[in-house]
């Protein structure tokens, strides 16, 4: 038994699918998802035309990315009043190594392939970006709006730099982002970079004392970039052995072990914790969160995407995600819970400081999982954030026409 799930037979996660359960194949997993689409009646566009009819008019559906350990099981108390609030559709997706979405073995991928020939790694966030970017194709959309939650939010944000054309919001709940301490000053720090050396080119013109000195300064600096270099490739050398060491400890039977008694031990506790009052926390919702155990592989696949978190080459490779959160144009909207204990609504507001123009909403009494857990109070402010989008949406129509 693990967290209350016999492990004795483990099934296709098909199997345990739900009646709504749709299945698409994407670069060789079969991803689950749901989609949920806004009533059509009168009486229902009647009770919200100033805002579903408006907003149905933007066309933008949204994408739903769950958090760590969570699946489209979480998004199920919100997705038909988001779709309704919408005017449109509403697809929430089980990412890789969750729900009911396939599990990949790593392990049967020929050792002999080269970087450029290996698959990708079903449990990477390149893996997960692709995913999100396939479901803005399958819906048939020119631009739709993200929401994600906890670890999700990172998905979404790097699904927004990958294709900013794509995305006409962001939604962020929760967000697992490190907020920066301080908002970059890239323009000032380059206009005092030009100011000197405007500076410095005078000075030399009027003094060839300065000029050989700077010449000594270049040298010194190409020796140092030189030796610099070669303790690079060093490190790399070291690194990539370091590398193989961590991934064949992570992706070993003992690792396995591990997360099965992690699992085990803090599963539900974990999903308790994350409420603001974990008495509330019913049976029903943890079944919902602990029916992914009885799939085929699933502790395996938590070794993988663990591996794949820490050694994700190519995206550690990239500029930090902290310090490009400034380059975010669009609108931004991040909620979070006043008694979050996973991530604290602290950075979730130092977040909205640093991306230009996100509005900012804490919802009280409320943990880490404000749409499942203030659901009415968590529709009622993506509703405003979307009226206003339209109000935006709207004067910009009205500049253009003038």
């Amino acid at each position: 038994m693990i967290a209350g799930i016999d492990q004795g037979e483990l099934v296709d996660p098909k199997l345990l699918a739900d009646p709504d359960s749709c299945f698409c194949e994407f670069n060789g997993v079969h991803i689950h998802h749901k989609i949920c689409e806004a009533e059509s009646q009168p009486q229902s566009m009647l009770q919200s035309h100033t805002v579903s009819h408006q907003i149905k008019k933007l066309g933008y559906p949204m994408i739903l990315l769950h958090g760590f350990g969570a699946s489209v099981f979480s998004w199920k108390p919100v997705m038909k009043p988001l779709a309704e609030v919408a005017g449109s559709k509403v697809l929430a997706f089980d990412r890789p190594a969750f729900g009911l979405t396939s599990r990949v073995n790593l392990s049967k991928h020929p050792s002999s392939e080269t970087e450029d020939t290996k698959p990708l790694n079903a449990y990477s966030m390149a893996f997960s970006v692709l995913a999100t970017l396939h479901f803005i194709k399958l819906l048939n959309a020119e631009k739709v709006i993200l929401m994600g939650h906890s670890a999700g939010s990172l998905v979404a944000v790097n699904t927004y730099f990958e294709a900013p054309e794509r995305v006409a919001a962001l939604i962020l709940v929760a967000p697992a982002i490190f907020a920066p301490l301080t908002a970059p000053k890239i323009v000032k720090e380059n206009q005092s970079r030009n100011d000197n050396q405007r500076k410095e080119d005078i000075s030399i013109r009027k003094n060839p004392i300065l000029g050989l000195y700077e010449m000594l300064s270049k040298i010194t600096k190409y020796i140092a970039e030189a030796i610099t270099q070669m303790m690079k490739w060093t490190v790399d050398i070291l690194n990539s052995l370091y590398r193989k060491f961590l991934s064949a400890i992570l992706r070993s039977s003992l690792a396995i072990m591990l997360v099965r008694m992690a699992i085990d031990k803090f599963g539900t506790a974990a999903v308790r914790s994350a409420w603001y009052d974990p008495k509330q926390v019913s049976e029903h919702v943890l079944g919902g969160y602990t029916r992914p155990l009885r799939t085929k592989d699933w502790d395996r696949a938590l070794v993988e995407y663990t591996a794949a978190m820490l050694l994700d080459e190519e995206y550690k490779t990239k500029t930090p995600l902290s310090k490009r959160l400034h380059e975010i144009s669009c609108p931004v909207l991040i909620v979070t819970g006043d008694t979050d204990r996973l991530v604290p609504s602290w950075n979730a507001e130092r977040l909205s400081r640093v991306i230009p123009g996100a509005s900012f909403k804490l919802i009280k009494q409320c943990g880490h999982l404000p749409h499942e857990e203030k659901v009415e109070e968590f529709i009622s402010i993506v509703e405003n954030f979307l009226r206003n989008l339209v109000s935006d949406s709207n004067e910009q129509c009205l500049q253009q026409a003038i």
